[in-house]
């Protein structure tokens, strides 16, 4: 017999606030050109987008296209981690009229240049990581978890243990 047990993770804001700071005062230090905020669209890959989709998400507003972001992002939260995205942008996708025909060779090129910098982004953000965190990531499913504990299968509760044990005791 299988089981199934039902969660309902919010998703309003998909990156740890903490963490984005962290990450944001890190990237400065690093010398990187950093934008703060903005909006993800998070598309099938590893195809590039066509004309008509690139100027689609420009037209919504969207800032940044890539295609693993979302699904990192919920995992994160469901396995109560907090989460956030240095994105290294290697173009700036068909909509651009100089960036009409962007090819692999372009993308690896940009994204070795951006990788030092990255390292160097990511070293300065653990020296500044705090020792406990403040933020909420870390009870994610606190409210999440529809299914009553009683229902859950002893085994069921044992195998889902470091992921949800708190919340099923």
């Amino acid at each position: 017999m299988l089981f199934r047990s039902v969660a309902h993770v919010t998703f309003a804001h998909p990156f740890c606030k903490h963490l984005s700071a962290i990450a944001y005062q890190s990237g400065v230090a690093a010398g990187a050109t950093i934008h703060k905020g903005g909006t993800y669209v998070c598309m099938e890959g590893p195809q590039f987008s066509t004309l008509a989709e690139s100027r689609l998400y420009r037209s919504w507003g969207m800032d940044i296209i890539g295609m693993t972001n979302l699904q990192e992002a919920k995992l994160a939260r469901e396995a109560e981690i907090c989460y956030v995205t240095l994105a290294l942008v290697t173009d700036y996708d068909c909509w651009h009229p100089d960036h009409d025909s962007v090819t692999v060779e372009m993308i690896i090129a940009t994204l070795m240049q951006n990788a030092k910098t990255a390292q160097q982004a990511i070293a300065e953000a653990i020296t500044r990581l705090p020792a406990t965190r403040s933020c909420h990531c870390g009870d994610a499913l606190k409210h999440a978890l529809i299914t009553r504990p009683d229902a859950v299968p002893a085994q069921v509760k044992k195998d889902l243990a470091p992921i949800v044990g708190k919340y099923l005791s």
